[in-house]
């Protein structure tokens, strides 16, 4: 009888802690990574800093990291997601509408949650996604057939699916959602098979859309004068791949768009084609613009600003300034005024930019080349950064930022008539210069000058492989950075001199994504993804 009464109170202790799915409120949004313990947007706050206050792990110990579990999908394709973190559970989306809880504290899995891709979907740069985001007891995670979904944390139950648009039109999704306040905004993507990109907003309880703004500007928005007389503008672009973030005192979201459609040519496409490869800023609330920056008007070389805007607080001219980051796609590295969108800074963050002699005082580029030749080669696709996701460490002032050094040269072709939605468009490419070797590296940026301070060099290869992305970058209090390469290797380099202090071989390229910290148990964790598994660090805990 003991025994029994034994197995009830367990089974319904069970019970009462599956049925305690950790909440999730706007203002623990709003706070950030006060509570160290979690993890729970894209960039760990809205700032975009990607950076925790934890210390725990510094300068002088991290050399002692040790692996504690790993976890493996057993999916193809490669993790690009960043988890969320909640009450020692690990939230986490993958390849092909995959997702899973996962316990932190061991990397088993607690729950999996597949949503089955239609037989005739088609689209770019692979079926992957990017993360979930969290409300209440709800996860939020867009699909690449572009829906949303909402499931429940405790244990992934679907609450309600929705469609963003209609995927046999060429539409997808990847973007982790940010959520404000009630509401779940997420943005499409699909700019290969000439679609119009947006930006949404939906109701986090029943999933209703509350507002919709598009990223290629139509009739009677002022930006419609950058595109042609008639209808280029339904197959204008303006993919949305990587989460914005968002101001509170302002209410104000910032996103980085994609590049106008076709790519490459652009004679179909005169002007500046607002607002592709931009940042814009947007009401929470209504999803009115507030202002635009273009970074690359009338982009020819797929050079969309699909990068983390990152803010901050820092005096420049002597004054105190609400700032916004982003180094870009076209190889430069900006300030702007997250209160107007003035420039405040702009200069090269690589070196092979050849592209344009300087941002002038109007903010726009004054090109020297789009095309490039073999001894002033230009940028390739992925351009001076990609999507992986840098950080700001307000210690140091210092914003780090995984770079390319790539050498090539740039031909359009005029697609083939007629240029439709959910057809790709081809339209020419690069080709990269034979006898120059290409590699990534870790730079960091003082932000208020926009010269750098130091960088780690990772392996070059030959102008005959196409470079692959490396990872994102994540940084701590303490005075550590955190990231990955395509050697599998994923370090830790201390924040103010750029010294190597440790490194792991995971055994696969650490690809696009960027690692996440949080404190469990009085220990901290840091966890990272490579290839198809994730991989959990911590300091070996001490013999009693």
């Amino acid at each position: 009888m003991r025994a029994l009464l034994m197995i009830v109170m367990c089974s319904a202790a069970l019970a009462a802690q599956q049925t305690a799915a950790p909440l999730v409120t706007p203002q623990d949004l709003t706070s950030g990574l006060k509570d160290p313990s979690r993890w729970l947007t894209y960039s760990g706050d809205y700032s975009g800093h990607r950076h925790s206050p934890l210390t725990q792990l510094t300068p002088e110990n991290v050399n002692q990291l040790v692996a504690q579990w790993t976890f493996q999908t057993g999916t193809l394709g490669s993790f690009q997601t960043t988890p969320l973190v909640a009450d020692g559970v690990l939230y986490v989306t993958g390849f092909n509408n995959n997702a899973w809880a996962i316990d932190a504290r061991s990397g088993r899995t607690i729950w999996r949650y597949r949503r089955d891709l239609p037989e005739d979907w088609r689209g770019c740069c692979g079926a992957v996604n990017r993360g979930f985001g969290a409300l209440g007891d709800r996860l939020f995670m867009t699909t690449i057939d572009a829906h949303l979904v909402a499931l429940d944390m405790r244990t992934g139950g679907v609450l309600y699916d929705v469609p963003l648009a209609d995927y046999k039109l060429g539409y997808s999704a990847t973007v982790a959602p940010l959520v404000v306040k009630d509401k779940v905004i997420v943005g499409i993507a699909g700019a290969e098979y000439g679609i119009r990109g947006f930006i949404d907003a939906y109701d986090a309880q029943t999933g209703k859309r509350a507002w919709r703004f598009y990223t290629v500007a139509g009739p009677g928005d002022p930006g419609a004068r950058s595109w042609p007389q008639g209808d280029a503008y339904l197959r204008g672009g303006g993919s949305i791949w990587v989460t914005g973030t968002y101001d509170p005192q302002q209410n104000l979201i910032f996103f980085g768009t994609g590049n106008p459609g076709p790519d490459y040519y652009s004679n179909v496409r005169e002007g500046d084609n607002l607002y592709t490869a931009s940042l814009v800023a947007i009401d929470a609330d209504t999803g009115e613009r507030r202002w635009h920056y273009q970074f690359t008007p009338h982009d020819v070389h797929d050079w969309d600003s699909a990068h983390v805007p990152v803010q901050a607080n820092l005096k420049i001219g002597g004054r105190p300034r609400k700032v916004i980051m982003v180094a870009n796609r076209n190889g430069f590295f900006y300030t702007l005024d997250r209160e107007t969108g003035k420039l405040l800074v702009a200069k090269p963050f690589i070196d092979g930019s050849n592209w344009a002699k300087e941002i002038g005082p109007d903010g726009r580029p004054i090109v020297l080349d789009n095309v490039g030749t073999p001894d002033k080669c230009l940028p390739d696709n992925h351009g001076g950064t990609n999507f992986q996701p840098p950080t700001f460490a307000p210690e140091v002032g210092l914003f780090f930022v995984t770079a390319h050094e790539t050498c090539a040269t740039w031909l359009g072709v005029k697609p083939t008539e007629p240029i439709a939605m959910g057809v790709r468009v081809p339209s020419g490419g690069r080709s990269l210069v034979e006898g120059h070797d290409q590699f990534s590296v870790l730079r960091a940026i003082d932000p208020i000058t926009g010269q750098r301070r130091w960088e780690h060099k990772y392996r070059a290869y030959p102008s005959s492989v196409s470079l692959d992305l490396t990872g994102g970058v994540m940084s701590t209090a303490s005075g550590l950075v955190f990231t990955g390469d395509n050697e599998g290797y994923f370090h830790a380099f201390e924040a103010e001199s750029g010294k190597e202090l440790w490194k792991f071989q995971t055994g696969a390229p650490v690809w696009g994504s960027a690692a996440v910290t949080y404190m469990l148990d009085g220990r901290q964790w840091v966890v990272t993804t490579a290839g198809l598994t994730f991989t959990a660090f911590a300091l070996p805990v001490a013999p009693r």
